[in-house]
């Protein structure tokens, strides 16, 4: 008994000092970092968070440092500089998905968000032609998004000035857009199966935020066999695949080659022509995930970036009231707010992108790879490495904006009250990894925001309430944002 205990404590021994030469090695050959541990990487040392711990290490180690999540080797890029020189200058290098487990789980190959490659190109090609053909930044869409803004009015209206939380309804008012893009239609807000999927998505996000995500990311192989309430989650998400399944074969018995009228009849359409070109990208199960992935990711960021700017203009009441004023000029009382009106709206247009990028919602890019030895920024980074960059490093980056820790629709406006774009503004990241609902997510938070403004004030729940905006982003990022508040009617 003896003799097998030593030599299994031999082995472990042998084990730790092989793991450890190798991880030194590989260090050698990458950017600076703190010393990684066998099997546990930096996990103490700052990896666990990087958007809240990135700042320490840049100060050590500069704005292109190297961590470790487990046994594995991550570059971070840090600052508009070098975020922009790698996503922009060195696209053709830098634009491979790194590796993602929960969406690889939840996709198997499949979809825009994780994949490479011919499949990832057909995919993103064809759901950004046919995102722009129903209306991405046309009247057709504009008017979609009118509509809803009218039903989450009539839900707004219907508190009476009581207290409530905005989390709910927005999800709604959202998420029924891209209903109107996927399904070709829209559910009421108590419609039972609505609301059940909309859990679905907020339960996938909260696990994505919270510290146990980031364990299921570092030691996947561990995670996906251990119980948990991880797996309660990917249960979920394969529940919400099958109503979309259900709803392709709807699609399917009753579809018009000539008349599409949503994104899964052009794909369906699509999907029949190349048959002829056997391309196999077009399949069913391509359009399961990728319709998936536009109801997901098509409703947290947009409803979240709204949710946080009436917080915004409940902290900054005068920012509130210039922006109704604005709105009362260009626009009146009576019409809906249109995208046209932007043009004419220098400052609220400013308020809007200010909002996107104090927020910061995604602060932290996908993980990106670089698809062949490449030597950037004086160090040779291998093919194959994980890259991240920090998008929140970019909005804050205080060699760009006036006062980059601050909510100041300034930083949008020139000396003359114009509004400007900025180069540093990347809150839906850069290059061609670019978010493909760009366009749309602009248009819904621009005309949501402003026909809110336009028909109510919004007020703390309670004279009293503070709310201090660094300590709710916090929380948000662990376990969504979450506050009550008041809407009175404009006379």
């Amino acid at each position: 008994m003896e003799v097998i205990t030593l030599c299994l404590g031999v082995f472990i021994f042998l084990s730790l000092l092989n793991l450890t030469w190798r991880i030194h090695k590989t260090r050698l050959s990458l950017p600076p970092g703190p010393i990684p541990l066998p099997f546990l990487g930096n996990f103490f040392q700052g990896s666990l968070l990087l958007y809240e711990s990135y700042i320490k290490l840049r100060k050590k180690y500069g704005p292109v440092f190297t961590v470790w999540l487990g046994n594995s080797p991550v570059v971070v890029l840090c600052g508009y500089s070098v975020v922009k020189d790698a996503l922009v200058n060195f696209s053709h290098r830098f634009s491979d998905r790194g590796p993602l487990p929960i969406t690889s789980r939840l996709s198997k190959g499949y979809g825009i968000i994780g994949t490479n490659g011919e499949r990832w190109k057909h995919t993103r090609r064809f759901t950004v032609s046919t995102l722009r053909n129903f209306g991405m930044g046309k009247r057709s869409m504009e008017q979609r998004v009118q509509e809803e803004a009218e039903h989450l009015i009539k839900a707004i209206e219907a508190t009476c000035g009581e207290a409530f939380n905005p989390h709910t309804v927005l999800g709604y008012a959202v998420n029924n857009v891209i209903n109107l893009v996927v399904f070709g239609r829209r559910w009421d807000y108590e419609d039972k199966s609505f609301l059940k999927f909309l859990n679905v998505i907020n339960n996938l996000f909260n696990f994505i935020r919270t510290p146990l995500g980031v364990v299921y990311v570092a030691f996947e192989s561990i995670m996906k066999r251990l119980p948990g309430a991880h797996q309660k989650v990917f249960e979920d998400c394969e529940g919400l695949k099958s109503f979309i399944r259900e709803q392709i074969e709807s699609h399917k018995k009753t579809l018009d080659p000539d008349s599409p009228r949503d994104f899964i009849d052009c794909f369906l359409i699509k999907a029949k022509k190349e048959e002829k070109m056997n391309c196999e990208d077009f399949n069913e199960d391509n359009l399961v995930i990728t319709a998936f992935e536009l109801f997901v990711a098509g409703t947290e960021t947009t409803m979240n970036t709204i949710q946080f700017s009436l917080l915004l203009m409940i902290q900054n009441p005068h920012i509130q009231e210039k922006v109704q004023k604005e709105i009362d000029t260009v626009i009146g009382s009576i019409r809906m707010p249109g995208i046209s009106d932007r043009t004419q709206m220098p400052y609220t247009n400013a308020v809007v992108y200010e909002i996107m990028r104090y927020v910061d919602l995604v602060p932290m890019a996908l993980a990106h790879s670089v698809s062949e030895d490449t030597f950037f920024r004086g160090f040779m980074i291998p093919k194959g490495t994980t890259i991240f960059p920090i998008i929140g490093s970019v909005l804050s980056d205080p060699d760009c904006w006036k006062t980059p820790y601050d909510f100041d629709p300034e930083n949008f406006l020139d000396q003359n009250g114009l509004f400007r774009t900025h180069d540093a503004w990347m809150p839906f990241s850069a290059g061609k990894r670019l978010c493909p609902g760009e366009g749309l997510a602009r248009m819904e938070i621009f005309l949501f925001l402003t026909a809110l403004l336009q028909r109510f004030t919004f007020r703390p729940a309670n004279p009293s309430d503070t709310f201090d905006l660094g300590t709710l982003r916090r929380a948000f990022r662990k376990n969504g944002l979450s506050y009550d508040l008041r809407a009175y009617p404009r006379t």
